[in-house]
């Protein structure tokens, strides 16, 4: 048995504890570096707003992150694309660019230029379950959650 371990029992114990109670919530189910690439993610939250988009999917916002380090998707009236990098939680979105397609709803255009600023502002993501993506800005604040 080691010196210390004779003359200060409690105090490795102290030590080890800590140690064993951050290596057990590692098993969460989630990893941090969880893939966000191939599935087409749905804007269900933005600015802390529901989004509703009533019946029409095409007003639906979108994104796709692919596996080459391209995203792209549509903004509710026009369709856009880009680059991302992503590194464990790590996540920048380059600069899009978008059709130019008039939204017949200004509110649907707002929202639209709302999510593309969500997006352009986005520093890192988490997974608060494998089907609901939250995307964070460089204060760690959410601009938007996103649903398979």
């Amino acid at each position: 048995m080691p010196a210390l371990a004779r003359r200060h029992p409690l105090r490795l114990l102290a030590l080890a504890l800590p140690a064993a109670l951050a290596l057990s919530a590692c098993g969460s189910g989630i990893s941090l570096d969880e893939p966000i690439e191939g599935p087409q993610w749905r804007l269900v939250q933005l600015q802390g707003a529901p989004v509703d988009t009533g019946a029409d999917p095409q007003a639906a916002p979108v994104v796709q992150f692919g596996g080459d380090g391209r995203v792209m998707g549509n903004g509710g009236c026009n369709r856009f694309s880009g680059s991302f990098t992503r590194a464990a939680s790590q996540l920048r979105i380059g600069q899009l660019a978008a059709t130019r397609m008039a939204c017949i709803e200004p509110e649907r255009g707002q929202r639209e230029t709302q999510f593309f600023q969500a997006l352009q502002t986005t520093a890192s993501y988490r997974l608060q379950a494998p089907a609901r993506l939250v995307l964070l800005d460089g204060s760690g604040r959410t601009v938007a959650v996103l649903d398979r």
